[in-house]
């Protein structure tokens, strides 16, 4: 995949889209067996030397609930994916990101890739929220 219609051609295709704009999609994968989902947004982005990314993110738990080091050390044991801040609504949110150059995009690994952050997103916000769903 090389563009970003591209990429939003095969989204639409195979998950169900909750939110659309200009190069941003944002998906619902359903997780787990108890009705759970987790909404995951897709962005396209430029690095410093002009490559396109692709940045799939969901969010996870407000920041303010819980200790910042905690996550760091999440941060460290995650082989996909990294946790940041984001602001949702006003309120620092925890997220969890992952970047994709479009030179390593399939359909495969970007099916993967969202299904992947959706299953652990929602495993991350199980355990940080004491099983609420946030979203």
């Amino acid at each position: 995949m090389q563009t970003f219609s591209e990429i939003e051609e095969y989204i639409r295709e195979h998950f169900t889209v909750v939110h659309a704009e200009q190069f941003m999609l944002a998906v619902e994968v359903k997780v787990g067996e108890e009705g759970r989902s987790q909404d995951i947004f897709l962005a396209e982005l430029k690095n410093s030397d002009e490559r396109r990314v692709l940045r799939m993110e969901t969010n996870v738990a407000p920041l303010g609930e819980h200790d910042a080091e905690k996550c760091l050390r999440v941060n460290l044991m995650l082989r996909i994916g990294y946790l940041a801040v984001g602001d949702l609504d006003g309120m620092p949110f925890i997220k969890l990101c992952h970047n994709m150059t479009y030179d390593q995009l399939s359909d495969a690994s970007l099916r993967y890739g969202i299904n992947h952050l959706a299953l652990l997103g929602d495993s991350i916000e199980n355990t940080l929220t004491g099983g609420e769903d946030l979203f």
